[in-house]
C-alpha cells in the first residue's frame, strides 16, 4: 500500500474506475481500491469517481463519511482498532479505550504527532466472547486487561 501520493491523483483513480467500472455496484470495491493505492480517500478523488459513476459528488462523499474505514487523510504506520460494540462495553472496553488514548496522547480518529500509530473506533469485530478486543493492522486480540493494552501501544510504537 502506497501510503504517500505522488504522480497524479486523478489519473491513478481514473484507471482504479477503468478496472472495476463493470462490477455490479462498482462504488465500494472502487473506493476500497482507491484506499489501498493511496492509504486513504483523496478528496481530489471524489469528483473524478462521480463523474465517472454518474453520481453527485454528494453521493459518493455520503458513502465514505457513512463507512468507518474509509479515511481522509493517511493513517499512521500503524492502526490500532478498538472494539465500541456494546459486548466489549459490557466487559470494560471504555476503560481500556481511554487507557489507550492516555498512553498515544491522541483521540479516536486521530494520529500521534510521529505518525507512528492512528488510533480508529470499530463496531464489531466479532470477538464478542473474547470481549474487550482490538485489531492491530489487521491482527485481532481478545480479552484485553489494562497491562494488554499497553503492550498493543508499545508494540505500535515500535
Amino acid at each position: 500500500m502506497n501510503l504517500h501520493v505522488s504522480g497524479d491523483v486523478g489519473t491513478r483513480t481514473t484507471a482504479i474506475i477503468g478496472a472495476l467500472k463493470g462490477l455490479e455496484g462498482p462504488l465500494l470495491p472502487i473506493l476500497h481500491e482507491i484506499q489501498a493505492e493511496f492509504g486513504y480517500v483523496p478528496q481530489e478523488s471524489l469528483p473524478v469517481i462521480a463523474r465517472e459513476l454518474n453520481l453527485s459528488r454528494a453521493e459518493v462523499h455520503g458513502v465514505v463519511t457513512f463507512y468507518h474505514d474509509f479515511r481522509e487523510r493517511p493513517a499512521g504506520r500503524h492502526v490500532l482498532k478498538l472494539c465500541r460494540a456494546e459486548a466489549c462495553q459490557s466487559m470494560g472496553a471504555d476503560a481500556i479505550a481511554e487507557r489507550v488514548k492516555a498512553l498515544l496522547g491522541i483521540d479516536f480518529h486521530q494520529t500521534t504527532l510521529d505518525g507512528a500509530v492512528t488510533l480508529e473506533p470499530v463496531y464489531c469485530l466479532g470477538l464478542c466472547s473474547c470481549a474487550p478486543s482490538a485489531m492491530l493492522d489487521g491482527e485481532v486480540h481478545g480479552r484485553l486487561d489494562a497491562a494488554a493494552a499497553a503492550e498493543l501501544v508499545a508494540e505500535a510504537r515500535r
